[in-house]
């Protein structure tokens, strides 16, 4: 499936399509908060166990793990599956309890505010992008 087919879940008049919240939270059995705190910037990356699970384009978990074969930052694996932010944390919460997926922040506890505030207009920037 591709990435774009998770934003679909119904049609309107004239073919538009409309967006549907139920689908994501159904996803996370309702679940808006990780178990693990994510930074909106932290930068996830499928690991080998991950690469090696069987792949279900019908599986959120699943399309994660292939998304995230590169690295991307949580907010972008949100924006490319077209679900809020919250349920992008909880299955990649998920994936990183289960071992699938690694996080590397990207600033550390002592960072400068100039260190914080280009680390937010490159997240902004690449946002964006999309």
């Amino acid at each position: 499936m591709t990435e774009g087919r998770w934003r679909e879940s119904g049609r309107r008049e004239g073919g538009r399509h409309a967006a549907s919240l139920a689908r994501p939270y159904a996803w996370t059995a309702g679940r808006t908060r990780p178990t693990v705190d994510l930074a909106v910037e932290a930068l996830v990356e499928t690991t080998a166990e991950g690469r090696t699970a069987p792949y279900s384009p019908t599986n959120p978990l699943a399309v994660v793990t292939q998304l995230c074969l590169h690295q991307r930052s949580v907010a972008e694996v949100a924006a490319h599956l077209g679900v809020p932010l919250g349920v992008a944390r909880v299955l990649i919460g998920d994936l990183l309890f289960a071992g699938q997926v690694s996080i590397r922040d990207t600033l550390t506890a002592d960072a400068s505010w100039d260190e914080r505030n280009d680390l937010l207009e490159r997240v902004l920037s690449g946002l964006r992008a999309l």
